[in-house]
């Protein structure tokens, strides 16, 4: 099967893709709004000392800030408006899907439609800012005892207004983005991040090789090396699908027998897409963020935590893998339901061959849904851990690890699809429009 990007490109008309007045429109927007955020991570905080900054960045990067930074966009090396990112709303995003299934006013609201679709995104906005809130005051108080020029409470104040307002403003605009560009804009704004910390992690790596730091020429190679395999495994990998034959039943109509229809119920063998590894992320950066910016009069337990969980470490990684696992499955569950797949399938005169409508089919969709869970959870834990150990290894900057070339490869398949449909809706509506105009000029004749 063709992915989006091949028929996109076996498909271009670009007579067509001129005459797509909407479609370009949205990628102007989707661009502008892009631009706009990277403007924002040159927006410094006020109060800031920016020589010690440096210095506290230069002596961290290589731990939780390093990897903070990466899903920032460097918005926390410069201390920006916008330094707490986006984390705090998927942060918030994740403890609504847990109420969500467990609490069963929130399960009728999502039954409900958009309008419960929309009274949901509203308390997840909620929990954004509470956590921004806590976080951004966390922040403030450790950036105070070394960075702020002028401490004390007028300082946290504005910290925590600033970082707040900078988090709301990035959740107001990736919904922009999903709603008048192309792509989904939270992940669009966690890609753009990566993508712009890219260059300066490659003149990072060339200048580690050039040093020897790096092992030499034969890393930089293997590097390139890994980097190709491992987009070339994602890409083959969601990619895959697991086909579930639907069998339809011969109907009566009123010229005789209909034949009997055969169908497909596609299954992709990750269904979670890169959900899990940025949810895992987010909960393991999470805490971690205001450990490290505790001054060094913090608790011994905080300094023991930090550098258990550093990234790299033995609990760092087995908590990593525990919480991509954990989230390949619970949001597979949330956006498949065998039940009510079954149901559906048997409203309608479906079936799968050899098994009974009804609860059979569900079972059996269960079954074969939790094997294909396995194998994606596998390949999630693998992409994302081996470049971990390697990073920990020979000190590898962490763009090239396997959550940011997953973000990064998702991303792009998911808005290169979205540009081929909003493409083919067009060129249908012109075919539409030319068969109604020529119609018009037969029964005129």
């Amino acid at each position: 099967m063709a992915s989006a990007a091949e028929q996109l490109a076996g498909n271009l008309n670009f007579g067509a893709f001129s005459k797509a007045t909407e479609l370009k429109q949205r990628i102007w927007f989707t661009l502008l709004a892009l631009m706009v955020y990277r403007l924002a991570t040159y927006i410094p905080l006020p109060g800031i000392d920016p020589i010690a900054l440096e210095q506290m960045f230069t002596q961290n990067q290589s731990g939780i800030l390093g990897m903070l930074d990466l899903f920032n966009g460097g918005a926390i090396q410069r201390m920006s408006l916008i330094a707490l990112g986006i984390m705090p709303y998927i942060s918030s995003s994740i403890i609504m899907q847990l109420m969500t299934s467990m609490s069963a006013r929130l399960k009728e609201l999502k039954k409900e439609g958009e309008a419960g679709r929309r009274k949901i995104n509203q308390y997840t906005r909620y929990g954004t800012v509470v956590l921004c809130i806590v976080q951004s005051y966390a922040i403030a108080t450790g950036l105070e005892a070394n960075i702020a020029l002028d401490p004390g409470m007028f300082f946290r104040m504005t910290t925590v207004v600033t970082l707040v307002g900078g988090t709301m403003f990035l959740v107001w605009l990736g919904e922009q983005i999903t709603a008048r560009g192309v792509g989904n804009g939270i992940s669009l704004i966690i890609f753009a991040g990566i993508v712009a910390q890219l260059p300066v992690a490659i003149a990072s790596t060339l200048d580690m090789s050039a040093r020897g730091t790096l092992g030499g020429p034969l890393v930089i190679v293997a590097l390139f090396v890994m980097v190709v395999a491992v987009i070339a495994i994602i890409v083959f990998v969601e990619r895959a699908q697991r086909r579930v034959l639907i069998q339809y039943p011969k109907r009566q109509q009123a010229n005789g027998m209909s034949q009997g229809e055969q169908s497909h119920m596609p299954l992709k063998l990750n269904t979670a897409g890169v959900i899990p590894p940025i949810f895992a992320s987010s909960l393991l950066l999470m805490p971690m963020s205001l450990a490290s910016f505790t001054n060094e009069n913090s608790p011994e337990w905080i300094t023991t935590l930090t550098a258990l969980l550093g990234v790299g470490q033995p609990l760092y990684l087995a908590l990593y893998v525990a919480g991509i696992v954990f989230f390949c499955f619970f949001y597979t569950a949330l956006v498949f339901n065998p039940e009510e797949t079954a149901d559906n399938l048997k409203k309608y005169g479906g079936f799968i061959p050899g098994i009974r409508p009804g609860k059979n089919t569900s079972k059996y969709l269960d079954y074969v849904l939790t094997r294909l869970t396995v194998v994606g959870a596998i390949y999630l834990c693998a992409v994302c851990l081996l470049p971990e150990i390697l990073k920990a290894q020979y000190a590898i900057p962490f763009y090239f690890g396997g959550t940011s070339l997953l973000i990064v490869v998702n991303v792009t398949m998911d808005t290169v699809g979205q540009i081929h449909s909003h493409l083919m809706a067009h060129q249908y509506e012109g075919l539409m429009k030319k068969s109604k105009l020529r119609g018009g000029k037969r029964r005129r004749k």
